[in-house]
């Protein structure tokens, strides 16, 4: 039996995860900057711009770990 795609697209969450929000939510509210956010079951990849802010996030990883009430590795990118 084959499924269409909107089949399977209706049964899809497409929620963005609570993580995510809070993520974004901290370093907007802190620096005043937009980033993106990727979660996976194992870990939660940050990407930003510039080089300096990626470092100074790397150096606030536990305060947003804390933010996002999460376990997971956060893994930092330069966009």
């Amino acid at each position: 039996m084959s499924n269409s795609l909107s089949d399977i697209l209706q049964n899809r969450d497409f929620d963005e995860p609570a993580e995510s929000v809070r993520i974004k939510k901290y370093i907007a509210s802190k620096y005043d900057k937009s980033i993106e956010v990727k979660v996976s079951d194992k870990d939660i990849i940050i990407s930003a711009q510039g080089a300096a802010f990626v470092n100074t996030l790397r150096m606030q990883w536990k305060q947003i770990q804390q933010a996002a009430d999460t376990d997971k590795k956060l893994v930092f990118r330069i966009a």
